[in-house]
């Protein structure tokens, strides 16, 4: 019941997937380079599963029973995952059971574990507490294989064996530990089976509508029927990513290192930069207040999709760690004719609150009402200023609005003005014609001055990952911080880079020395071998010699 309720705190299988993601891009500074999710068979039944594995540090037994308890999280206050609990909600609401394998090199040490939740298994078995089978193997260099870590008793372990064999898609020891054989010294492979259906009795995760993509099933039907009225609408990402796991993926992420990728389904998934789909673009500097302490600032990237109007979308996609979290957050509601806010988009990272438990909202906290209110007036301001260059009327003097957002003495929409001329180059400078005093702890951040910070590489970079000109890291930009700061933060990410180098070489090192150990046993074992046969070999000519 426990695990069943903490699952529910997922509503949307998306969100969960991106749970294990998180997972695997905190992997990024313990040396991952790629991620892959996939389906794969159930061996026992042929049904289909669902595959996460990237080739991060792996984890040792011990933080193998973290990984697999309720509440524990040793992570850094940097990393995505903060609570300790998203593995265990994000596997459980995808599917009944999840089968863990990790393998880990530290201090040349080669550990491998296996763990096992099993919702099936507790159920049929009739267990009143949260049982968790795990067995954990040491590499041994005398022998050159794997054997029982001596963490527990040969007999537990035995056990524990005899349950995963059980109840996991596996029925061999063999078997199991080839799952193994993908994984190389170090990383983690997670399958989810026994994958939940919908309440229309059908697989909730969609594999083969797109071979190389991964769906929500029913809301592709729900959607391809729109499609036949309003097509450009329900093709745009801001629809798609609700139902298409690779359009989701591809936002995911304000940044994502170059050296880092993720394959669904055997195809790498490209990046999108949201602000990079805007056209006349500005970019705001907010600066939350609370109790007149200066809470954060955010560079807010706030312009029109490039399909505007003719596309009705609009909202904030605001990110907190370079995690989305809101994508699209309507701030501005539109209600029959009125059409202010139409196609106006904003990305920003707001890392001054704090993400719900499932990572698909904020906290309601004062912080975040005060962040609603500034959106909603800058995308107001935004339009009045603006609208004109999309085809609409100017308004030349921005009416007060009430606390609907309502413009007073307005009883008719504004209609597009079909005579108004945008130029064809699309040169024009938003900032040029804003004309209104914005909030006092605002700031208009020039346009032209990010490019030339883009252009002399001191726009926003987060771990040293340029992520381009219209989002920005405000701790490197030298126009908020002087020349010094610039040069001590340039200096830290060359020790940085050398750190990284030095790391990188350890491992290397590390990863030679287990090879050659093995290579050694090998060879060891062979010597013996042949010890032996030479052994009984003399013993034969002694006998005949002493027969004759």
């Amino acid at each position: 019941m426990f695990l069943h309720s903490n699952a529910t705190s997922h509503k949307w299988a998306f969100g969960a997937i991106a749970e294990l993601l998180d997972n695997a891009v905190d992997e990024i500074q313990n040396g991952a380079t790629s991620v892959i999710v996939d389906k794969i068979s159930n061996p026992r039944d042929g049904s289909p599963a669902l595959l996460i594995q990237d080739d991060g540090g792996g984890m040792n037994p011990e933080a193998m029973r973290q990984c697999m308890s309720f509440g524990f999280s040793d992570k850094s206050k940097s990393a995505i995952g903060q609570y300790g609990n998203g593995f265990k909600t994000s596997t459980m609401r995808l599917g009944a059971d999840v089968i863990v394998f990790s393998r880990h090199l530290r201090n040349r040490v080669l550990t491998q574990s296996i763990g096992l939740l099993s919702y099936t298994f507790l159920t049929q078995t009739g267990y009143d507490r949260i049982v968790v089978p795990m067995v954990d193997y040491e590499f041994n260099s005398a022998t050159g294989s794997f054997e029982f870590s001596n963490r527990c008793s040969k007999e537990l372990s035995m056990s524990n064996l005899s349950l995963l064999l059980q109840w996991s898609p596996y029925s061999t020891e063999e078997e199991l530990l080839k799952q193994f054989d993908d994984i190389g010294s170090h990383g983690t492979k997670v399958i989810i089976y026994n994958l939940w259906f919908s309440d229309d009795g059908i697989l909730e995760l969609d594999f083969d509508t797109e071979s190389e993509d991964i769906r929500i099933s029913g809301d592709i039907k729900q959607v391809e029927t729109s499609l036949a009225w309003k097509k450009i609408n329900e093709q745009h990402i801001g629809n798609r990513f609700r139902y298409s796991l690779r359009v989701y993926i591809s936002i995911l992420y304000l940044r994502i290192p170059e050296t880092f990728r993720i394959k669904l389904r055997g195809r790498i998934v490209e990046h999108h930069n949201l602000a990079n789909d805007l056209k006349f673009p500005e970019f705001i500097l907010y600066k939350p207040q609370s109790g007149g302490v200066l809470e954060g600032q955010v560079i807010t990237t706030i312009g029109f999709l490039k399909e505007a109007p003719q596309i009705n979308l609009h909202g904030f996609s605001v990110y907190h760690k370079n995690r989305l979290i809101l994508p699209f957050w309507a701030v501005v509601k539109q209600f029959g004719w009125d059409c202010r806010g139409r196609g106006v988009v904003g990305v920003l990272e707001a890392n001054f609150i704090e993400p719900t438990h499932d990572k698909q909202d904020f906290e309601r906290t004062s912080l975040l009402q005060k962040l609603e209110s500034r959106l909603k007036d800058m995308t107001h301001e935004y339009w009045y200023h603006h609208c004109g260059l999309i085809g609409y009327k100017v308004i030349k003097k921005m009416p007060k609005q009430d606390s609907l957002g309502f413009a007073h003495g307005k009883t008719k929409p504004v209609k597009l003005n079909h005579g108004s001329s945008v130029p064809s180059s699309g040169k024009v400078s938003p900032a040029a014609v804003l004309g209104m005093k914005r909030k006092e702890h605002d700031d208009l951040v020039d346009a032209e001055d990010m490019k030339k910070h883009a252009r002399t590489g001191v726009n926003g970079t987060v771990s040293g990952q340029s992520f381009g000109a219209q989002t920005v890291d405000i701790a490197n930009q030298s126009k908020y911080q002087g020349h010094e700061a610039l040069v001590l933060t340039q200096e830290n990410k060359k020790l940085q880079a050398q750190c990284d180098e030095y790391e990188k070489t350890e491992k290397e090192l590390e990863m030679k020395i287990t090879q050659l150990k093995i290579a050694i046993g090998g060879v060891q074992c062979e010597y013996d071998r042949l010890i032996a046969e030479l052994t009984a070999l003399d013993s034969v000519k002694e006998e005949k010699l002493v027969n004759m």
